[in-house]
């Protein structure tokens, strides 16, 4: 389970949050905490929620499923 949560996070780490490069405007977007947005991207322990993942999604217009399919779970 552990390795599923990196692969996760790291996937919103390095496909989303890095490229947009602006903490506060992601959380906005994506209707989630900037402390989380900080998380996702600088603690190697972060245990992201599955509410989390579900805000990212929604306002990505991805199914969970799609989601974990483009993370490789």
């Amino acid at each position: 389970m552990t390795e599923a949560n990196r692969k996760i996070v790291e996937f919103i780490r390095d496909e989303w949050v890095i490229p947009m490069n602006n903490n506060s405007k992601f959380a906005v977007e994506h209707n989630i905490d900037e402390k989380t947005v900080r998380r996702i991207k600088d603690d190697q322990d972060y245990q992201i929620a599955l509410l989390t993942i579900m805000r990212i999604c929604h306002a990505r217009n991805l199914t969970l499923a799609s989601f974990f399919k483009m993370v490789g779970i």
